[in-house]
């Protein structure tokens, strides 16, 4: 099981990387599409949507990401205040309760909506917008198995925490 962690935790640490490198190449885009706008009164339509898919992806690919280092924003009035167990068992129901078919349902749905889009050629409505569409779309479905594959991680986690309260027990 501690194999199976590690795993998890090396596929939410490259998809960190990933995003980071989204981020690095968002400040990047944004930087030329304001040098082409003030200094050279231009515009890329292009650019302009590469903008909001990077930031679409940075923000998808960051959800897992986020999870697996328990970064994710939560009422903590009482969470705070329980023992390592109890988080354990509040993080486990709540992985089990709503983060996973929550992600199972969002990847079902967007595949096929990223599938649709893939078969009608989908492009940018504006003239010099970005071709294949289908590729942003698709960063929906793949964000959600990531998310998958982090919630079990914290599954994991949990399962591990509230076993060695059980071996403290005996």
């Amino acid at each position: 099981m501690k194999k199976i962690e590690e795993l998890i935790c090396k596929i939410s640490a490259l998809t960190g990387k990933v995003s980071a490198l989204f981020l690095l190449l968002l400040l990047l885009n944004v930087f030329y599409d304001v040098i082409l706008r003030y200094l050279f009164n231009d515009v890329s339509i292009g650019m302009q949507e590469l903008e909001w898919h990077l930031y679409a992806s940075i923000f998808l690919l960051g959800i897992s990401y986020t999870l697996t280092l328990d970064g994710h924003v939560r009422v903590d009035v009482f969470y705070e205040n329980f023992s390592p167990q109890r988080q354990a068992l509040v993080n486990g129901v709540g992985t089990i309760l709503f983060i996973i078919p929550f992600a199972l349902l969002i990847s079902w749905y967007g595949v096929q909506f990223a599938w649709d889009s893939y078969q009608l050629g989908e492009s940018s409505g504006d003239p010099g917008g970005l071709p294949y569409r289908w590729i942003i779309k698709a960063m929906i479905p793949l964000s959600s198995v990531l998310l998958i594959i982090s919630s079990t991680g914290s599954l994991l986690r949990s399962w591990q925490t509230l076993n060695k309260r059980e071996r403290s027990i005996k």
